[in-house]
């Protein structure tokens, strides 16, 4: 293969993520329902053909951002979980904190507003996230806490509400980024997604009652 073709090539591989990257910062600017599709492409520095070779719709495009990014996280996630076999409180602060503050720092953090925001006009988005992040972030998660449970470290619990307590926050610290903190009203608390996590998941874990409680964890 000559020097152009090879570079040819690699230009071509890169496509799908630069008009990834070009999609979810223009749906983030403007809005998904307001996004036109050649904006993208143009972003991304490609014909709006192009983009349709690869997304042919821009619901496809904003399914393809969620995959590359949310569904990532997630993989890595359960990848770690099959590796490690330490005590379960430990495993799920350290997990929870690096998957976390990985997604809040990073542009995938506004996913969570545009399906919020978007759900109603484009339901077929709503139900994508539904079965491909929600459910698979809860059986990562659940498996965790039922580990802990079965191994005599957490009490028995309702695993569903647990999970759905420890997550929420998270998401919600993703939301307030995108809404307040972007208009410059930021919560000083929330814009430390470290230090929040953990003490999110010390209070899960010892909650506020007084006595002998397991160490802390921050």
């Amino acid at each position: 293969m000559s020097l152009s073709s090879s570079i040819r090539q690699r230009r071509k591989d890169a496509r799908p993520s630069e008009l990834l990257d070009a999609a979810l910062a223009l749906f983030v600017e403007k809005g998904f329902a307001a996004t036109k599709s050649e904006e993208v492409a143009a972003r991304a520095g490609v014909s709006k053909g192009t983009l349709y070779l690869y997304f042919p719709s821009k619901e496809e495009l904003l399914k393809a951002v969620i995959r590359h990014t949310l569904l990532a996280d997630i993989a890595r996630g359960a990848e770690r979980l099959a590796q490690e076999n330490g005590p379960t409180g430990e495993l799920l602060v350290e997990l929870m904190t690096d998957w976390w503050v990985n997604v809040y720092e990073s542009p995938s953090s506004a996913i969570f507003k545009l399906v919020m925001t978007e759900v109603r006009n484009f339901p077929d988005i709503g139900e994508f996230y539904l079965h491909e992040v929600i459910e698979p972030g809860h059986v990562l998660i659940g498996g965790l806490i039922q580990r802990g449970i079965d191994r005599g470290e957490f009490r028995p619990v309702d695993v569903d509400g647990v999970v759905h307590s420890i997550v929420l926050p998270m998401v919600m610290l993703c939301l307030h980024k995108h809404s307040m903190g972007a208009c410059g009203f930021a919560d000083s608390h929330l814009t430390k997604p470290a230090e929040f996590i953990r003490q999110h998941l010390d209070l899960i874990l010892n909650g506020l009652r007084p006595g002998p409680t397991a160490p802390p964890v921050l």
